[in-house]
């Protein structure tokens, strides 16, 4: 049986993503970019999982009982499975984001706010991405394992896509901000 403490790290992961979601939101209004409105959905998809990794974390801490009498632990697997399909939506999404700004690419404004922006939400991810990693490993919770590695890919995705920004802030080449959204 799960300790109920480890709730408290999914509720850690929520408000990361509420804190994401605005300051990412924030940076794509800023700018105008279809990279950063593609991380800006991620991040939406970041609050999906982790309340998924709430409810199954709860369902999880139950006692064992008559129709569970090995406990209920294996309700994180739905949480781990329903991470790995949230991944691949937001992949979808974005690529249609992208690919209709390639065909009418549009200039960005006020990129270094929003790059700095888009920053700050990024290192939000990777402290929570690492305090998820280091619990789920501890308690041997395959819920915060997959959030973590979740949040991770998040990271990366972004700081792909803030190089890709800030090449198109240095080059002026538009259709750099679609392209690296769809990488």
């Amino acid at each position: 049986m799960l300790s109920p403490s480890l709730k408290r790290y999914a509720w850690l992961s929520i408000a990361a993503a509420l804190a994401t979601i605005a300051l990412k939101t924030a940076a794509w209004w800023l700018t105008g970019s279809v990279g950063l409105l593609s991380d800006a959905l991620e991040s939406g998809v970041n609050l999906a999982g982790a309340l998924m990794a709430l409810a199954m974390l709860t369902v999880a801490a139950q006692p064992p009982d008559d129709d569970h009498a090995y406990g209920h632990g294996k309700a994180e697997y739905f949480a781990s499975g329903f991470e790995g399909f949230l991944i691949l939506a937001a992949a979808v999404g974005i690529a249609i984001a992208a690919v209709d700004r390639l065909l009418d690419p549009q200039p960005l404004d006020q990129i270094g706010i929003g790059l700095v922006v888009s920053v700050l939400a990024s290192l939000i991810n990777l402290a929570t991405a690492r305090v998820l990693l280091a619990a789920g490993r501890e308690h041997r919770s395959i819920t915060l394992e997959a959030d973590a590695h979740h949040l991770m890919t998040d990271v990366w995705t972004s700081a792909g896509v803030i190089a890709g920004v800030g090449a198109v802030a240095l080059t002026g080449w538009l259709w750099l901000d679609p392209a690296v959204a769809l990488l």
